[in-house]
């Protein structure tokens, strides 16, 4: 049975008013009566800007309390948040934002300055950033007011600061309608044909209280991490969620400082390619170990066995858990590093509960359940989703046999390289282009383009190092663009040999 996430903070307010909630790392959380509060004061703020029901907000904000507390207020007032990378480019950010159709979008106000008066600037630190200001829409800004706001943008700070004359008192709730889109996730796709998963209030809520009971997570815990999709059952568990701090300029969360800063920290999520580096500073003595910490939880990408070894040998009082999923369907299973290291296989754990898993017959896991999102946008929707991964049963539980899709993973990040290589096959100077992994040893890939030049073009590649960001999703631009005379082949249709061509990549590239 699926839980409204928004209802249920209500209840905790109730039950544990006082309980801290949410906050930054060093700084005071609110109280979990102080959240329900300020997500009351947003839905209602939202409200009385002209904000309605069934409305898609773009969302460009990195995680604080202010930006969750924005969140919740959206889904609050019935609305759905769309999630979008600004450094896409601005092609495919043009095609995205055509596909959702938001009347809202809430950007930090850096972005505006950046991708706007300070476009200059933004380049020469690599950045090729959609105009943001120039969106038909009604805007929000985290930050103070800078050059390339527009001037109607309403501060997000009107709406969460605790002093502000809207309380939220005499605003009532729309009913919450299980059905509604909540969270609109895009996946990896080109500018022809961007691909959004929506997930409904009732599907989000159903992989809430899947998670419950997978994790020790309870009052008294306090979890560290800067992800939504773990922040969420923390508090439906009645857990302290601290979110580190972003550097000013960074997109990402360092792992060394994110690691320095737990402190008093009792869980933590890491993806395996982040707990790699941590466990580099730990293990070299550069930060100390985290005293309290219980339970770590790893997601985004295989978690190896190799990885869970070291891991323990740096935390031994830890517990490691290996969280199987994808953003149609989160989480899938879970199991523990004991279980983990105890098997012979790449195992994934027993299906979370009420999740339906079934090998196809060409050993495909296929996927079901109420976690399911609706759906992909414009699209039917879905009954059952495809994982692209092949699996078999052990005694109820789901093992990890390989790959049917040619599938790279990159930190967190799946990269289906046949979504990308005909777009980049058709770029000038290219005769024929294939994208391969090197992975390492904790699973994490190295992500190679294989380029058979047109004879005598030799600025190729300085091409498609400027043109790839604009092409394609900037998750999936290669770390390495290599010049080769012919692509291996094999079979009886001459398909591109994926595994000959990494055996010559690493050759060349001494890997």
């Amino acid at each position: 049975m699926s839980i409204d996430f928004i209802e249920h903070l209500a209840v905790q307010a109730d039950r544990i008013p006082d309980a801290s909630a949410l906050g930054t790392v060093g700084h005071r959380a609110l109280t979990y009566r102080e959240l329900s509060d300020t997500v009351d004061r947003v839905a209602a703020g939202l409200d009385a800007a002209g904000f309605r029901p069934g409305d898609r907000m773009l969302f460009s904000i990195r995680p604080s309390v202010a930006s969750v507390s924005l969140i919740f207020g959206v889904l609050a007032a019935g609305g759905a948040i769309v999630f979008v990378d600004p450094g896409i480019g601005p092609e495919l950010f043009a095609r995205r934002v055509e596909l959702v159709e938001p009347r809202w979008a809430a950007t930090e106000s850096l972005l505006y300055a950046v991708s706007g008066p300070l476009a200059a600037f933004g380049r020469r630190r690599g950045l090729s950033l959609p105009r943001f200001g120039s969106l038909a829409v009604r805007h929000i800004h985290s930050g103070p007011w800078l050059p390339g706001t527009p001037l109607h943008s309403i501060p997000l700070r009107r709406f969460t600061d605790g002093t502000a004359s809207r309380t939220g008192q005499g605003y009532s709730r729309p009913a919450a309608d299980p059905d509604a889109p909540a969270l609109i996730v895009f996946t990896s796709g080109t500018t022809a044909e961007p691909k959004a998963v929506v997930h409904s209030r009732a599907s989000l809520g159903a992989g809430l209280s899947a998670m419950a009971g997978r994790t020790t997570l309870a009052p008294g815990a306090f979890l560290h991490t800067e992800q939504l999709m773990m922040g969420l059952p923390a508090l439906m568990a009645g857990a302290r969620w601290a979110m580190p701090r972003y550097p000013r300029f960074g997109t990402h969360i360092d792992p060394v400082g994110f690691t320095a800063g737990m402190r008093t920290a009792t869980h933590a999520f890491y993806t395996p390619a982040d707990l790699a580096v941590a466990l580099d500073a730990l293990e070299s003595g550069r930060v100390g170990m985290p005293p309290y910490l219980r339970q770590v939880a790893l997601g985004g990408a295989p978690v190896t066995t190799a990885l869970l070894r070291r891991a323990r040998k740096s935390l031994p009082y830890t517990e490691f858990l290996a969280i199987y999923g994808m953003t149609e369907i989160l989480p899938v299973a879970v199991t523990n590093d004991t279980a983990k290291l105890a098997h012979s296989g790449d195992l994934l754990g027993a299906p979370v509960p009420g999740v339906l898993a079934r090998i196809a017959d060409d050993g495909e896991l296929m996927l079901s359940g109420p976690n399911l999102c609706r759906g992909y946008l414009g699209a039917e929707p879905l009954a059952e989703v495809d994982t692209g991964d092949l699996a078999r049963w052990d005694d109820g539980r789901l093992v990890l046999t390989g790959r049917k899709k040619d599938m790279m993973i990159r930190g967190k990040t799946n990269i289906y390289p046949g979504l990308y290589e005909p777009a980049i096959n058709a770029e000038d100077g290219v005769r024929e282009a294939v994208m391969v992994g090197l992975p390492d040893e904790i699973g994490d890939e190295r992500i190679v383009l294989a380029v058979v030049p047109e004879p005598g073009d030799n600025g190729v590649v300085d091409r498609l190092r400027t043109r790839l960001p604009q092409l394609i999703d900037t998750t999936a631009v290669p770390d390495d663009i290599v010049l080769i005379d012919r692509i291996p082949v094999s079979g009886r249709t001459s398909k591109p040999d994926r595994t000959a061509l990494r055996a010559l990549l690493r050759e060349r590239l001494g890997r």
